[in-house]
């Protein structure tokens, strides 16, 4: 199972970007996905998560600004970031959290490679 993300990129303050993270191979289900970041010198940390029913969970210094989705057909999870801030650089990364490949077994993580969110002041 690989996690492939894009969509980052370098942007101006109280713009917009949308990542969007697609995971491929033999895959039966994904319970959770969601996007986390690391800044430099800090702990990664949870930006959005989203439930395979739809449920949603934002890190309170996103509310209101970031939208996350997920097309469970495609297996693929999105991030709509809207006024963005300086405070927002990081690099951001993909997670899928129990990805079954079969209906009987165990599920395992995976996490992308990361994409790179620049917010110049």
């Amino acid at each position: 199972v690989q996690l492939v993300e894009s969509g980052g990129g370098l942007v101006q303050a109280g713009g917009s970007l949308r990542l969007s993270c697609a995971a491929s191979g033999t895959i039966f289900s994904i319970n959770a996905m969601g996007w986390y970041r690391q800044a430099p010198g800090k702990q990664r940390e949870l930006v959005a998560a989203i439930t395979s029913g739809g449920s949603t969970n934002y890190a309170d210094t996103v509310k209101g600004r970031f939208t996350i989705s997920r097309d469970n057909a495609k297996n693929t999870v999105y991030l709509q970031m809207n006024s963005l801030k300086p405070e927002d650089t990081a690099v951001y990364y993909c997670n899928a959290d129990w990805v079954k490949t079969a209906k009987w077994g165990q599920g395992y993580d995976y996490w992308g490679q990361g994409t790179q969110v620049t917010v110049s002041s």
